[in-house]
């Protein structure tokens, strides 16, 4: 029976995300709404008769590993250039947002004073696991959704590392009757924790840099010394380990030259596999009648939270900035919470609750309750009150290159001179480092990863080409972003011959358009760029039209065409550009030196 529900839960996990990726919306919410369903409205699901004394443990280790990949992402070197705002949110707005929280708990609520501070400061955190899918329906004005994505970044580990502060604080100070004993026992807790995350995290990195550990066997290590890191750290001094491991993934995200994308990448795929059991085993444990007891002080939580912790916590980051009034509004209302409160609070209860700590029992309840309000209000009503405030983009119309190799740059820049706005991406350094330098911006990653998701500019995007020679990186981005952008507006480029026929037998290629045509593909293109051919763009006239275009110039490959008002279409079979429309094509190599006819309509 153990393994049909652990079956069952893995299946309907599957289907919340399933739904959540079709409708575009954090995961998070169709998570939390099965698990309460299972749990306490139908009662299919009782985690601890289906776990038992398993269940805390897994639940512990679990946010660990949430945290520890959370960390990976916080790299120190860029809090420099995120701005001042970020900073003030993540340091001065966030110590306003636990203040709020925690003081409206206290005397709204009647919480014991410590349960309100914990549940101050895990409801600080925000994170880009909710962010970052409701930016992509918003589309806010650049300046706003960089503000918001850093934010969602960087007060992932920062605040989930100030509610571990602020529960070790308040555990400690609820053990002891002496202020001395206590703040002794938060330095050796603080201590002990850092210390163990830096050992770990030296010791992981000169496993990798001296090559003692296959590459093989990197994600599996990583992974058995994060687990290894938090159960000695709270060994040696209890609850302790959530701390270290946050230092632990701080640590590594660091060092430099140390090649951890295959990490993080598992590290990903494995928290969406921990989230998605996780949520629904923490929701179905939820004690519903612990919330109607609070009675209707638990909306009036929850307006605070949307209405006064937010809009002050804005006010005190924004005060000396050059920001609109509407940004700032915009800034005010959105603030979803998300995994890592949800996460952190289950862990937390559970200690608060082996304490004997009055009203630990209620904490898990109502972050749940803010969590399912925020993500479900603010995703109903942030993109009319972006149009309403002016504070949405225009039409997107980025182009996507999904590579960086000498064709995609060649295609880009291409484009970039036509005052077409395009985005490279590509996993190999040396191709990203040849685009920036022709002035050619470059995502280095896998643009189909959470860690793209945070860093591309997909509220501006309208447009996805597959320029990899590789057949299967062409597929996974038009798999991925079909979805996001509509199979209208991606297209993909056969990497060879050989590959013509399986790519047009393809479930994947089959309803995306070709780029260029069928006879055209990626070697060769290369081969006539290796050779000496130009991308050039010419301009059609009444003299000059596409028969007179095609006699002066043959075997050139058209790519695409600018009407009169420089809006560009991809070429993708046979064309009849008119007079007046600017043709990018091609041009093969000048064989023998001889140079081609002089074209009169070249601009």
């Amino acid at each position: 029976m153990t393994a049909l529900s652990l079956a069952g839960i893995a299946l309907i996990s599957l289907l919340a995300q399933w739904l959540a990726w079709a409708l575009r919306v954090p995961a998070i919410l169709f998570l939390l709404l099965t698990g309460l369903v299972l749990g306490p409205v139908t009662g299919v699901l009782n985690p601890d008769l289906l776990l038992g004394e398993l269940l805390f443990p897994l639940v512990s280790l679990s946010v660990a590993i949430i945290l520890f990949e959370g960390a990976l992402t916080l790299h120190l070197a860029e809090l420099k250039g995120i701005g001042k705002v970020v900073r003030n949110l993540c340091s001065i707005g966030m110590l306003t947002s636990f203040a709020v929280i925690g003081a409206a708990s206290y005397f709204l609520l009647g919480l014991d004073w410590r349960v309100a501070m914990v549940l101050g400061a895990v409801l600080v955190v925000t994170g880009p696991t909710v962010v970052a899918p409701m930016l992509n329906v918003i589309r806010p004005v650049k300046e706003v959704d960089k503000i918001l994505r850093w934010e969602g970044i960087v007060i992932d580990p920062i605040g989930a590392l100030f509610a571990v502060l602020i529960f070790e604080a308040v555990l400690l100070g609820s053990q002891q009757e002496m202020v001395t004993h206590t703040l002794w026992a938060l330095a050796k807790t603080v201590g002990i924790g850092s210390f163990i995350g830096v050992a770990a995290g030296w010791i992981t990195t000169l496993i990798i840099r001296k090559d003692w550990l296959p590459v093989t066997l990197h994600k599996f290590g990583v992974l058995a010394l994060v687990l290894a890191t938090f159960t000695l750290s709270d060994w040696l001094s209890h609850e302790s380990g959530l701390l270290a491991v946050t230092v632990f993934g701080i640590w590594l995200a660091n060092q430099d030259g140390l090649d951890l994308e295959e990490v993080l990448a598992f590290k990903e795929d494995l928290a969406v596999i921990l989230i998605s059991t996780l949520f629904i085993l923490l929701a179905a444990r939820l004690d519903l009648g612990q919330l109607w007891q609070l009675g209707p002080m638990v909306l009036v939580l929850l307006c605070v939270v949307q209405f006064v912790a937010r809009p002050l916590c804005i006010l005190v980051s924004t005060h000396d900035s050059t920001l609109p009034w509407r940004a700032r509004a915009l800034l005010s209302w959105i603030a979803p919470r998300g995994i890592v409160a949800a996460a952190v609070s289950a862990s937390f209860a559970i200690s608060l609750s082996e304490a004997g700590i009055p009203d630990a029992g209620k904490l898990v309840p109502l972050v749940f309750a803010v969590i399912i309000s925020t993500v479900v209000l603010q995703s109903l009503t942030s993109a009319p009150l972006a149009g309403l405030l002016g504070m949405r983009q225009p039409t997107p119309n980025t182009w996507l290159l999904i590579g960086a190799n000498s064709v995609a740059r060649a295609i880009g820049k291409a484009l970039a001179d036509q005052g077409v706005p395009v985005y490279l991406s590509d996993p190999a350094w040396e191709n990203c480092k040849l685009a920036r330098m022709s002035n050619l911006p470059c995502y280095f990653g896998n643009p189909q990863s959470e860690h793209a998701e945070l860093h591309l500019p997909l509220t501006s995007i309208s447009t996805v080409l597959a320029l990899s020679p590789s057949r299967h990186n062409n597929a996974l981005g038009v798999l991925h972003f079909s979805h996001q952008f509509g199979e209208e507006t991606i297209y993909s480029l056969r990497s060879s011959d050989q590959h013509g026929k399986a790519n047009r037998e393809s479930a994947t290629f089959r309803a995306r358009q070709v780029l260029f045509g069928s006879d055209v593909n990626f070697a060769r293109l290369s081969g006539m760029l290796a050779r000496g051919g130009q991308i050039k763009a010419t301009r059609l006239s009444e003299t000059f039209d596409w028969s007179a275009y095609q006699t002066a110039n043959p075997g050139a490959v058209p790519m695409f065409i600018l009407d009169a008002k420089q809006h560009p279409r991809v070429v993708i079979g046979n064309i009849a550009p008119v007079p007046g429309e600017l043709v990018i094509a091609l041009q093969p190599p000048k064989e023998n030196g001889v140079k081609s006819e002089a074209n009169p309509g070249r601009d």
